[in-house]
């Protein structure tokens, strides 16, 4: 709203200043025809009536001519060559409509009255413009007396010309000393009279020898491994990190407001993983979706990115009220018309359960309502079985009673070979969900991805929140390595699933290569502007109750099968006796509710694939 009011004050100022402009240039040319005093001879004094009689009209021409070229739309801070062939276009094109119908009407006027007011005019014009970038340059050498910020800019090209040039403009203390670009033909040349100094193995040296406060990086285009790259170079410096995203490039107004810091997605190196399906609003359309766990990380990007597809209805249920009534402020926000239900309910409790199913007769059920850390479930297992063993099986059963047509379960690489609690329990609602999909029409999935980034409980905010603190970075491993994607990836592919779906899959992301959390530690530390281990220090802990070194996506016996997307993969079901395992999940159910302290043993027995980290 401030921006819009700014805006308007800026058009109304200058549409003032243009009033004032073709009064001038009216009046002007009767002083250089007649002289200052002569304006009460009668044949002056005749033109001049004719002149003031029209002269509303010659205002409002000139000012829709001005509206027409854009001229009160305008960053004028930057007016160059081609905005001043602008004003003197406006300037010509308002003398030849004065002159059209000034004759056509028979209005007769001395005849170096229309050069003159299109000099004067047009100069005025000009004039009032170009003194902005004036003023703006005089204000900005006012500041060069304080204390200025050396600025490195990484790239050459229109977005970097762009920058440098409102840098250079504005009043704030930055010098832009010089240009990295690895073009080999732009070496030795000067952008906007800024050196370009050489490629990206310049970065180090130049930052020393220029002294260099910050570093941006201006190449919107660039890869996410090419920015990657560019950082880690950066990050030997002790210069600040920042860069201009791929958004800027459709940024006209401000472009030095769209540099940001580094951000951790920026260290991740690689493309989000984003799956765009034309079927996914076909599929959801006109259904009624029920998301558990709605208000958790996964959970509440599932609900928006299923409204924005335009269900019958959404039903978001959840037993965390807080982060769940701030979920359903923002629906209600940005989606007015939509129809959804919030509903605090807990997935442990089938009869609250059975009523919502029986009220809202779902469609589709994408279930992520699950205890994920891995900590807290070591100390409290039972909790681990109650919550998401449980939790899975109501749903699954009360699925399968209300003929639900497709079920999405949220799953986790620690299902892998799991070494705690946690990743044994949803390995084992893997296999519920493999069981039931045998003996119901419903369609049971799985999917299954490694951290998120910035999610609730993972690694990235705790770090950074110890960064803020002053230290120490609390590290389990030095080599403990994890996968990541973002929130968005995560979801995508969920929502892709429900769509691949034939029954029975646990659905795989290709999420590339793992990331080691030292590195991303130090990454993150040299991102905030600081020395890993000189001013912020790295402590190893120890590997946490039921951590492991490595995760993994898939377990060897699954296989892999491809999908219509490369970046989807089918593990194969694991044969297992339905009856006994489900006769062993009553057993392991009850132990748990009945708060068993030997519950580990009923868990490796009903998965075998479960080995307790000693």
């Amino acid at each position: 709203m401030h921006m819009k009011l700014k805006k308007r004050y800026s058009t109304a100022i200058f549409i003032l200043i243009d009033i004032m402009i073709a009064i001038f240039s009216t009046i002007m040319p009767f002083v250089f025809r007649f002289g200052i005093f002569s304006f009460n001879t009668g044949i002056a004094e005749r033109f001049f009536l004719v002149a003031m009689k029209w002269l509303p009209l010659d205002i409002l021409i000139f000012m829709a001519v001005n509206t027409v070229l854009r001229l009160y739309n305008r960053v004028w801070t930057y007016a160059s060559v081609g905005e001043m062939y602008d004003c003197a276009k406006a300037a010509v094109i308002t003398e030849a409509i004065y002159m059209a119908y000034k004759m056509l009407l028979g209005i007769n006027m001395f005849r170096s009255y229309y050069p003159f007011n299109f000099l004067i005019m047009g100069m005025l014009l000009g004039l009032s413009r170009i003194s902005i970038r004036v003023i703006r340059g005089i204000e900005k050498r006012k500041n060069k007396k304080g204390d200025t910020r050396n600025v490195m800019i990484i790239g050459g090209g229109a977005a970097a010309t762009m920058l440098i040039k409102e840098y250079q403009l504005s009043n704030r203390r930055i010098n832009v000393c010089c240009i990295i670009d690895d073009n080999p033909e732009k070496k030795g040349k000067r952008l906007n009279d800024i050196p370009i100094i050489g490629g990206r193995e310049l970065i180090v040296d130049a930052a020393e020898r220029y002294s260099v406060d910050e570093i941006v990086i201006a190449i919107p285009s660039a890869s996410p491994a090419e920015i990657k790259d560019i950082i880690q170079i950066c990050q030997e410096t002790s210069a600040r990190v920042r860069r201009l995203p791929a958004i800027a490039s459709t940024i006209t107004d401000s472009l030095s407001s769209a540099v940001r810091d580094v951000n951790y997605e920026d260290l991740l190196g690689r493309e989000s993983v984003i799956i765009k399906n034309p079927e996914l609003h076909d599929f959801l359309h006109d259904k009624v979706v029920m998301v558990t766990g709605g208000g958790g990380s996964i959970g509440s990007e599932l609900c928006r990115q299923i409204i924005a597809n335009e269900p019958k209805k959404l039903v978001i249920v959840d037993i965390y009220e807080n982060s769940t009534y701030e979920l359903e402020m923002e629906l209600r926000r940005f989606y007015p018309n939509a129809q959804f239900e919030v509903l605090i309910a807990s997935v442990r409790d089938y009869d609250r359960l059975d009523t919502i199913f029986a009220k809202y007769k779902p469609d589709v059920v994408y279930h992520a309502a699950a205890h994920k850390h891995v900590p807290l479930m070591e100390t409290s297992p039972n909790e681990a079985i109650k919550n998401n063993c449980l939790g899975t099986l109501n749903l699954a059963k009360l699925s399968d009673k209300y003929s639900v047509k497709r079920f999405v379960m949220i799953s986790t690489d620690k299902a892998v070979r799991p070494t705690n609690v946690m990743g044994a329990s949803k390995r084992i609602c893997e296999m519920i969900v493999q069981t039931y999909n045998n003996r119901s029409s419903t369609e049971f999935v799985a999917v299954r991805f490694g951290n998120v980034l910035g999610s609730n409980g993972s690694v990235i905010p705790l770090f950074l929140k110890q960064i803020e603190e002053g230290g120490p970075v609390t590290l389990t491993h030095r080599e403990i390595t994890r996968f990541f994607m973002t929130i968005p990836e995560a979801v995508s592919l969920v929502l892709t699933a429900g769509l691949l779906a034939k029954g029975g899959e646990i659905f795989i992301l290709d999420m590339g290569e793992p990331v080691k959390i030292y590195d991303l530690a130090c990454n993150l530390i040299k991102m905030k502007g600081y020395e890993p281990e000189k001013d912020i220090k790295i402590e190893v802990v120890g590997l946490r109750p039921g951590e492991k070194l490595y995760e993994e996506l898939l377990m060897a016996e699954e296989g892999l099968q491809e999908t219509s997307n490369k970046k989807i993969h089918i593990g194969k079901p694991i044969e297992l006796d339905e009856e006994v395992f489900l006769s062993k999940l009553d057993r392991l159910i009850d132990k748990a509710e009945d708060n068993m302290a030997d519950i580990r043993k009923d868990i490796m027995d009903i998965c075998p694939t479960y080995q307790p980290r000693v």
